[in-house]
């Protein structure tokens, strides 16, 4: 096959004519007899169906609503509880992962349970809260959120992973002056783990 031949200006209408429909190539044809001077002439990137472009500023599908600042998808969730000009301060806070284990986990190897965060059960959230009587505290658990507010503190904390928010428990203990909320964790693949 002779090179010359293929690379031609008229094999390349050919295999352009070839991809392209009736009203396409009307338009094509304009543009080669007609070529703007900011596309110039006939080149690799004319060859086949135009492209379209399409707007992604707002989908085709959803209604578009001139009021709406941001689409609710954009807002994280728990940005509700966040209030940047409350002057309370953020309590001190640690959070550990707990797992229940059994001497064939620890001692046999029975179960495929290791020390890592994703063999987890139970999200241990520990709040120093000094000079609070247990009566001041207002907790309120989301799935991804924990929220909670005494008369000198405030606290919003994104969880990192989703829990249970209905079989949660919380102790205040008043000698150390610490609550302990203790989450159930639900992940995506906690049926590989836990089995």
């Amino acid at each position: 096959m002779d090179l010359e031949n293929v690379c031609s200006t008229s094999a390349l209408q050919a295999l352009s004519k070839l991809l392209s429909s009736p009203e396409e190539e009307e338009d094509a044809l304009d543009q080669v007899l007609y070529p703007s001077t900011s596309t110039g002439a006939l080149s690799p990137g004319n060859i086949g169906p135009a492209k379209k472009e399409e707007s992604k500023v707002n989908p085709p599908n959803k209604p578009e609503n001139r009021k709406d600042i941001w689409d609710p998808e954009e807002v994280p969730e728990g940005s509700e509880f966040d209030d940047m000009w409350d002057p309370r301060e953020q309590p001190e806070y640690d959070i550990i992962f707990k797992q229940h284990v059994g001497a064939e986990d620890v001692f046999l190897g029975m179960t495929r349970k290791d020390p890592s965060t994703a063999c987890c059960e139970d999200l241990l959230v520990k709040i120093k809260l000094p000079g609070i009587k247990s009566s001041d505290i207002t907790l309120d658990i989301h799935e991804k959120v924990l929220d909670l507010r005494t008369p000198k503190h405030k606290l919003v904390l994104h969880l990192p992973h989703p829990v249970d928010s209905k079989t949660g428990k919380a102790s205040f203990i008043t000698e150390t002056e610490i609550l302990e909320v203790t989450l159930t964790m639900k992940r995506e693949f906690d049926f590989l783990n836990f089995f």
